[in-house]
């Protein structure tokens, strides 16, 4: 396996990095496709003998089971200080109805990031990025909020996902303005089928040294199996 510094960061992750999205099968109500917590922790397994060290998962995947798939295997199988956790924060879980469920004001974000520790079963982790932008909640209140989970110890760094690169390069202007912590990565939508993030988001990445992390890199499977009819675009 190989391993890169994320973005300008110190932090050093497999190039390939193991998206949890698709665990959390055995949970009512969540995705046909997403598999149990005995495949998953299968799928772990196997990810950690190939020298993955990277995984990414967030609250909201499989109403939070995800997550708690993820914190347990990793618990039995790998050394805490050995395995970089990275999940996100801003889509409500679904049924929860307060006014504060969701998005990126500091009162979402705080108390997100504490049911996301309890569930992975860790005081700390490593990456956790914004889901999407939030146009309800000032770009300032949401870094500075970040900035002081930061500092609490119980996030080591911050990356973003998902948004125009006009908003990406007003968070990061923010950071900078404030002396916050910035964002050192971007996960962001990006396969051989999808490539509308080669116009503005990865060059205004590779100039700031931002990581990315692309996600649906074979474009749910259509990359890596024959076409068939199933497959064949319209």
């Amino acid at each position: 396996m190989r391993y890169t510094h994320l973005g300008r960061s110190g932090l050093e992750v497999s190039r390939i990095c193991l998206g949890c999205m698709g665990f959390g099968g055995d949970t009512p109500g969540v995705h046909d496709w997403a598999v149990g917590e005995e495949d998953s922790r299968a799928i772990i397994a196997h990810a950690l003998e190939a020298g993955i060290n990277f995984f990414d998962t967030a609250n909201v995947y499989s109403l939070g089971t995800s997550e708690e798939i993820v914190g347990r295997a990793l618990r039995d199988m790998a050394d805490r200080d050995e395995v970089v956790i990275a999940t996100k924060v801003y889509f409500p879980l679904r049924g929860r109805t307060s006014p504060n469920s969701g998005g990126l004001s500091r009162k979402a974000i705080m108390q997100e990031l504490e049911h996301s520790l309890r569930r992975l079963g860790t005081d700390y982790v490593d990456l956790y990025q914004i889901h999407r932008w939030d146009d309800r909640t000032p770009i300032d209140e949401t870094l500075a909020a970040l900035d002081d989970a930061v500092h609490s110890g119980k996030v080591r760094y911050i990356g973003a996902s998902s948004m125009w690169a006009w908003q990406f390069a007003t968070a990061l202007h923010t950071s900078e303005l404030h002396g916050w912590s910035a964002f050192v990565s971007m996960q962001n939508h990006y396969n051989l089928l999808h490539r509308e993030e080669e116009r503005e988001m990865l060059p205004l990445c590779a100039d700031r040294g931002i990581g990315v992390i692309p996600w649906s890199p074979l474009a749910r499977g259509k990359l890596a199996r024959p076409w068939d009819e199933t497959t064949r675009r319209a």
